[in-house]
């Protein structure tokens, strides 16, 4: 009997934060305060990358985002979705080249730093340039991830985990969705 009241209690509370974000949705998000200290309003107007060069970052509405962007894109980018394990064409991409933000172009990854993590994103243990990335804590699943967004744009890529392979010892695991292929040229 203890078990089933906990059960009932637990049940109830997962309804009501599903029924939250739901409400949240159906308003815009404008009820669910962001934690998130890199949303377009608090981007910081230029950044520098590991070369020295002054980047400007880009700045778009959401509204903005959804027309140039498809709907699954939009999805993991804006609203920091996660597609479904092993379905990205990239996950398996072995060619020699560049993954670049597949909003705004900026060089994220290189390929010859990905690897096979086996979880079915794209993987990578380094990214081409630190400052490219920016790093924020996400506690969205109850527990504290490290969130990855580009640097330019603050689009969502993935979260960076600490069990990659040498030498960094790093997983950044990234929807592939949020990722463009540029193929190195001859």
């Amino acid at each position: 009997m203890k078990h089933l009241l906990i059960l009932t209690g637990f049940l109830m509370f997962a309804i009501s934060c599903k029924s939250q974000k739901q409400d949240n949705k159906q308003m815009g998000g404008a009820a669910e305060a962001s934690t998130n200290k890199y949303d377009a309003d608090n981007m910081p107007p230029y950044f520098i990358n590991g070369m020295g060069d002054t980047i400007k970052t880009i700045i778009k509405s959401n509204a903005v985002w959804e027309k140039e962007l498809d709907d699954a894109t939009y999805y993991v980018m804006r609203e920091k979705g996660t597609e479904r394990a092993f379905t990205s064409p990239l996950n398996k991409e072995k060619r020699e080249g560049l993954f670049t933000c597949a909003a705004c172009g900026l060089t994220l990854f290189r390929s010859n730093e990905k690897f096979d993590s086996g979880t079915g994103w794209p993987s990578f243990w380094a990214a081409a340039d630190e400052n490219n990335i920016m790093k924020d804590t996400d506690y969205e699943i109850g527990y504290a991830r490290t969130e990855l967004m580009c640097a330019r744009c603050g689009g969502h890529l993935g979260h960076v985990f600490d069990d990659g392979p040498k030498p960094t010892g790093l997983r950044y695991c990234i929807n592939g969705l949020s990722l463009n292929f540029v193929k190195a040229e001859n």
